[in-house]
């Protein structure tokens, strides 16, 4: 009778723990892959967010081609100035500086695997944006456009992270 006992508790315990590695797979996290609608300005489009150091250092480096209306948000939690290169990225891109506020305050060109950093003039940049290169000039957005702080923070959400940490309180719209 024991050996029966401990094959129904063996069973027992195998579709429990099955059923745990199923729901685990159902709710991951979002991760840098996943990509998020916000808008800048009055155009849509689709993001991924570099939140943790090794996300903003990979970047979009070893990356072939980007669809036109995609790009990366880069957000640091202080406001400074900020630098980027180009280190094993093949794409040339441009890169959108935005103050605490989500308000674009710069725009620079970045070519492929340029190893000078392209520096923002000001001092207080907390979040960067990187298309490819020409989309801010080609879509007519400049610095005065805003990052819509709703979309942000609902992409922080689903990434598991608190918006108000990054400075995005997520009731505010453009």
């Amino acid at each position: 009778m024991e050996p029966i006992l401990r094959g129904i508790l063996f069973f027992l315990l195998l579709s429990l723990f099955s059923g745990c590695e199923e729901e685990k797979q159902t709710s991951a996290k979002a991760t840098t892959e996943t990509r998020f609608p916000i808008r800048i300005g009055d155009k849509s489009i689709s993001i991924r967010l570099a939140i943790t150091d090794a996300e903003r250092q990979k970047g979009l480096m070893h990356i072939e081609s980007m669809p036109e209306n995609e790009g990366m948000l880069f957000l640091f939690m202080d406001a400074k100035n900020q630098g980027f290169w180009m280190m094993n990225t093949n794409i040339p891109l441009d890169i959108g500086y935005f103050t605490g506020d989500g308000v674009l305050r710069e725009v620079h060109r970045m070519y492929p695997k340029n190893l000078s950093s392209v520096k923002s003039k000001r001092d207080d940049i907390q979040y960067a944006l990187e298309m490819n290169q020409g989309w801010y000039r080609k879509n007519g957005i400049q610095p005065g456009a805003k990052l819509n702080q709703s979309d942000v923070a609902k992409a922080l959400r689903v990434r598991g992270e608190s918006p108000e940490v990054w400075g995005f309180s997520g009731s505010a719209q453009e």
